[in-house]
């Protein structure tokens, strides 16, 4: 009895020391930040307008016999170019091949060579839906397709087949799906093969509602919509313009992005229609990014910059960040070659580097700098508007432009 007791008696004593005497036990709480951060998704995307290739650009690059050298025309935007996730770029010309003879307007053939400088600049995928695509007929059509797949960029807006046409083109970057979609006003004037209207996306809203339904019965996150569309060297969208960036929005858009006028038009913010995220974007046209035409407003325009931001666990995104970088395009001498380079305007200049700019070159390269900080902010300055005007912190970003446009000022 007595041994039990003892036994009874050390249990109770251990049982004690177990729940009052043991070491303290602290339960964290979970890492809020942490999971937060794992839960956020961004994505990039570089939207550029017109890539063009007229006769006196591919006269300049060329090398020898059928050998081009177009690299050094990105030289100095690659890395803005380079630095996100997908960057878009309107392909306004048609690659027919060499024996169809490279031309410049009005029936566009570039040599392959400016594809390859294109890709090598940064962008991974191009829009071929405007009214330059039909310029050396459907076997321009599909040789362009075939050297874009070739060199690993996607693309959209001109088509191999019906069934080809209609696979969307849904880009999955860091769990955030954009479906990319591009149409043309016309073709030229150029007639479409018959039983082939696959060949070339033309503005139907039809056609568009229907790719929009299904990019989002695929998955798609956003809706990413390219027009080529409005009035040449018009720095205002017309009518035509305003009606479809406004049906696009009825139909459940959430970016439109628009091209052709060879100028820069301005950008705007909406209400979307969408359920994906409540602020869309327009902007009516890039305008030039590459080009011979050498008059004002069509030798510039811009690096646009959009980042879009998902919750995981709200399942909800938004565009987080939206700015861009006006670019000029310098053509000249530079030491014993001619060339065309994009020029950011907020770059410093100095003469050691840029040496090849004379002082009407650097005039017009301000000059650009101004025109389309205007024109970019001109709907965004509204007092209505509820949304700050893009990059006005960072005009005139070095003390050179600073100077030239006091100089100009005074």
């Amino acid at each position: 009895m007595n041994r039990f007791l003892l036994i009874t008696l050390f249990l109770v004593v251990a049982a004690l020391q177990y729940f009052y005497l043991k070491p303290s036990v602290t339960i964290e709480p979970k890492n809020i930040d942490t999971v937060v951060d794992d839960s956020i998704r961004t994505v990039s995307i570089t939207l550029t307008g017109d890539l063009m290739c007229h006769s006196t650009q591919f006269n300049y690059a060329h090398v020898k016999d059928d050998s081009f050298d177009f690299r050094g025309v990105f030289r100095e935007v690659k890395k803005y170019l380079s630095s996100s996730d997908i960057t878009i770029g309107n392909f306004e010309t048609v690659l027919g091949g060499k024996e169809k003879r490279y031309s410049g307007y009005p029936f566009f053939n570039a040599p392959d060579d400016f594809l390859y400088a294109i890709k090598d600049a940064g962008f991974n995928f191009l829009v071929t839906a405007n009214n330059h695509a039909l310029d050396q007929g459907e076997k321009g059509i599909r040789r362009t397709i075939e050297k874009l797949g070739g060199s690993g960029i996607n693309h959209t807006g001109t088509f191999l087949s019906e069934r080809d046409r209609d696979s969307i083109r849904i880009i999955d970057v860091n769990d955030i799906k954009i479906a990319i979609v591009a149409y043309s006003y016309s073709t030229n004037g150029v007639t479409i093969p018959k039983r082939k209207n696959y060949l070339i996306n033309l503005i139907d809203y039809k056609l568009i509602k229907k790719d929009i339904r299904k990019a989002r019965e695929t998955g798609a996150d956003i809706i990413l919509v390219f027009y080529h569309f409005g009035d040449e060297y018009e720095r205002e969208p017309n009518a035509f313009q305003k009606e479809v960036v406004n049906e696009t929005i009825r139909l459940g858009a959430d970016i439109i992005i628009g091209s052709h006028p060879h100028v820069v038009q301005p950008v705007d913010y909406f209400a979307t229609n969408s359920g994906s995220l409540d602020t869309g974007f327009v902007a009516y046209s890039l305008g030039n990014f590459v080009s011979n035409q050498r008059w004002r407003f069509s030798d510039s325009g811009i690096i646009l910059k959009i980042e879009l931001t998902k919750n995981l666990n709200k399942n909800h995104i938004k565009i987080s960040k939206v700015n861009f970088i006006p670019t000029w395009v310098f053509r000249g001498q530079i030491k014993e070659k001619k060339a065309h380079i994009i020029l950011p305007t907020n770059i410093e200049i100095k003469d050691s580097v840029y040496f090849y700019l004379s002082k009407n070159n650097k005039r017009k390269l301000h000059q650009a700098n101004d025109d389309v900080q205007y024109i970019i902010n001109k709907y965004l300055d509204s007092d209505n508007n509820p949304f700050a005007a893009l990059n006005k912190s960072v005009s005139y970003a070095d003390k050179e432009l600073i100077k030239q446009k006091n100089k100009r000022n005074n």
